[in-house]
This record gives C-alpha cells, structure tokens and sequence, in this order.
C-alpha cells in the first residue's frame, strides 16, 4: 500500500482547505468594515441641521458589498478545495478495498480456543468488566475467573505504583524471587532501588541507609556500579536535584519499572509481553493489501486459492512479526542456535543455515531445496528470528 501516496493527496486537502479558510476569512472581515463604516455614517448625526440620508448610506453599502464580490472571491479556492477532496476520496477508495471477504479463507476455528484469546485480551489489558461479559455471552462464565485472577492482581500492582506506592509490588516480587532469578531477570533490584530513592527523597538519610543494608546488599557482588550510584546519592540528600545521577528522580522511570513488572509478571505465567491478538490483528493488517491484490489477480485468472497449502508469492512481515517456536532443521535433525540459525529459502522451506551452507557448497552454487523441485540460491535466504 502507498501509504506515502495517500499521504501526499491529504496533504494537498489540508492545504486547499487552508486556502479556503484563509480567504473566507478575509472576505468576511471586508464585509464587516462596510458595514461598520456604514453604521458610523448613521451614527454620526447629531442634529436635524446634519440630517442623513440613510437611503443613500445603504446604498452606497449594497455598491460596495457588490464590488467585494464574496462568492466570486470565494469561489477559486473553494473548487480547488472540492477537487483535492473529490481526488483524495477516489484515492482511498483505490488503495483501501472495502471488501476484504477474498482474502478470507474457509478453515476449521476451535471457537473455545478463539474466545479464549479474546477474553485473555480483554483481562491482559484490564478491561474486565468487558471481558466478564463477553464470556458471558459465549457461554463459557465459568472459565473466566480463572484467566482474569491472576491479571487482577498484576493490575492492583500497577495501580498502586502510579500512586507510587511499591509494597503490592515488592511482595510479588519476594514471592516469586526465585523464579524471577531463574530467569535472569533484575527487576527485584529496580524495585528496590526505587523504593531507596523514593526514601531519600523524602529527607530521611538514615532510613535509606538502613534499606540499602537490608535489601540492596545482596545485590552488591553483581550490579555493583549499580550500588554505587545510589550510595553516592546519600551525600546529596535535601538537594538531590543536583546530585550527578539526578537521572535517577525521573518520574519516567516509574512509567519504565511499571512496563518491566508487566513484562515479567506475564514471563512468569507463561505469556507473551504482547497480546496474541494485537499481534495477530497487526501483522494482518500488515499483510491484508498484498494479499487483497493477490486474490484480484487469482480471480481474473479464474485460479481456485482454497485448495493450495501455501502461497505461490511471498507475503512480507516486519522483523517485529518474525518470530517463530523452537526449529529442528529437518536436514540436519539439529536445533536450531543464534549461531546456526533457522533460514527461509525462496520456496518458503525452512532449513538450518549449516545445512544451507553445505549444500550450496558455502554459497558457491545452487541446490534443489529437499521437498520441492525449486533451486535455492543461498544468498536469498533470510533468517527467521524466534
């Protein structure tokens, strides 16, 4: 899709509309002097001896109004305006096919799966009065308290910390300190580390000491540059504002500590950061304009797309929709590592890029794909990023 394009004809509209309202303006502004100057000609007359003809003042108005000429002043940038608008919604009609019932594609949907990613939409997002509901509509009231529990409590957390209150979220991570170790995660220390500033910067030295003593030592041996900074605040208590790692007092760093605690809370359910669903909707909005102009030509063909397992071109995603779960290499019966990563060849095959590489002879030649008659060229491979 020319997103560039249609921004262009909007561009125009906006400036032909500017135009537009610019002259308007000013007509109306010529109009208003006429008949002001003729309202003080009227209002000039302070005795029979000076008597106004006022039949003469309108008239000499009506010759003036005539010699303005507002719909003739108006009328140019207004057919211009009309134009770019006539020419841009001919634009979006182009680009922005209404009808996207070709690209849909009649499979079987496990409706209790479906409603499932819906409804866990909703709570992740914190909408449960919404999802409540939509559970209740599709019947299935008795699961949804047990998919929202736990995004309830992640969403007490949040609304306690933007009242800047950490204990809900320092509890949580005291309970799951093991887990949030495991997986290598430091938010334990930035909870922490929060919640000392956050003392300081209520004037008690000692208090802050006394938390650093108990909560941040264990931290010392590996994040101690870390440490440091926030020891080193102590000698500025009461003018914090000039202390060197002032970085620290920011209030985006609530708004930061707030997206890891999310992050890791959904790492430690087993979810994605992100929702399946806005993924899913992003990358077929991503996808859905190709794909629309690919179904035309299929249809002026008169070429059946139901039946075929995959398509004859391909369909390009964003690095952000790149991923993929754990790859075998079906050659090499090897996992895939970062150093021998999964590569999609031009027939839309999957295969380790050792194994490419040995059979293309380290890129020296081309090689028959192993479950498709199409020749590889290695150096149009890409990876695929899990």
């Amino acid at each position: 899709m020319e997103l560039s394009t249609i921004k262009d004809a909007f561009d125009r509209v906006t400036k032909k509309q500017k135009l537009s309202c610019s002259k308007t303006q000013e007509v109306i502004d010529q109009i208003r002097q006429e008949i002001g100057s003729a309202l003080e000609k009227m209002q000039s007359v302070n005795n029979a001896d000076h008597e106004l003809d006022y039949k003469t003042v309108l008239n000499e108005l009506k010759t003036s109004l005539l010699k303005i000429a507002p719909l003739s002043q108006m009328e140019g940038t207004q057919k211009e305006l009309n134009i770019a608008l006539s020419k841009y919604g001919k634009l979006l009609e182009k680009y922005f096919n209404p009808d996207i019932s070709k690209a849909y594609r009649n499979i079987d949907i496990d409706i209790h799966t479906l409603n499932q990613i819906i409804a866990s939409h909703f709570y992740r997002q914190g909408l449960f009065e919404i999802g409540d509901h939509f559970m209740s509509v599709v019947g299935e009231s008795e699961s949804a308290a047990i998919m929202k529990s736990p995004f309830l409590e992640m969403y007490q957390i949040l609304e306690a910390m933007q009242n800047q209150n950490l204990e809900p979220a320092l509890n949580w991570a005291a309970t799951n300190g093991d887990k949030l170790a495991q997986s290598g995660s430091d938010i334990v220390l930035k909870l922490h580390s929060m919640q000392f500033v956050k003392i300081l910067q209520n004037g008690s030295r000692d208090e802050a000491l006394h938390y650093a003593r108990t909560h941040l030592s264990p931290f010392a041996s590996s994040h101690m540059a870390d440490i440091q900074k926030l020891m080193g605040c102590l000698l500025w208590t009461g003018k914090l504002d000039r202390c060197p790692y002032h970085t620290l007092l920011s209030p985006s760093n609530w708004d930061k500590l707030a997206e890891e605690l999310k992050r890791q809370f959904c790492n430690l359910l087993g979810q994605s950061y992100n929702s399946p669903l806005s993924v899913t909707v992003a990358a077929g909005v991503q996808v859905l304009p190709p794909l629309l102009k690919f179904m035309n030509v299929m249809a002026g063909k008169k070429h059946e797309w139901q039946s075929m397992n995959q398509l004859p071109v391909p369909v390009e995603l964003d690095r952000e929709f790149q991923f993929h779960s754990i790859f075998v290499c079906p050659v090499s019966k090897e996992q895939a590592t970062e150093d021998n990563p999964p590569m999609l060849m031009s027939c839309g095959h999957v295969l380790c890029k050792q194994s490419i590489l040995k059979m293309s002879k380290n890129s020296t030649k081309v090689f028959k794909c192993p479950y498709c008659p199409f020749d590889i060229d290695a150096a149009q491979c890409r990876q695929l990023y899990f």
